[in-house]
C-alpha cells in the first residue's frame, strides 16, 4: 500500500512541477499536477509522462489506481481565477 506523500515524492523526483497534491486512501490517488513541462502536449501525452515516473510502482501492482489533472502554470492560474 502507497501513502500519497510517497507518490508525491516521486513526482517530485521524476517532474518539476511548480504545484502538486496527491490524496488518497492507499488504493485510489487522486493528485492535480501543473509543470511548464506539459507546455504544447495533450492531455494523453502529459497522463503517459507522469506514468512513466510511476510505471515501477503500476507493474508491481503496489500504486493501482491514480486519477490525475494535469495543467501548465498558465492553465493552473486560469482555473484558480
Amino acid at each position: 500500500m502507497m501513502h500519497p506523500e510517497s507518490i508525491e515524492a516521486l513526482l517530485r523526483e521524476g517532474l518539476p512541477c511548480e504545484f502538486l497534491t496527491v490524496e488518497g486512501d492507499g488504493h485510489h490517488f487522486e493528485a492535480i499536477i501543473v509543470s511548464a513541462e506539459f507546455a504544447g502536449k495533450n492531455r494523453v501525452q502529459r497522463q503517459q509522462r507522469v506514468n512513466a515516473v510511476l510505471k515501477g510502482h503500476f507493474d508491481s501492482g503496489i500504486l493501482h489506481a491514480l486519477s490525475m489533472k494535469t495543467l501548465t502554470p498558465e492553465e493552473w492560474e486560469q482555473q484558480r481565477g
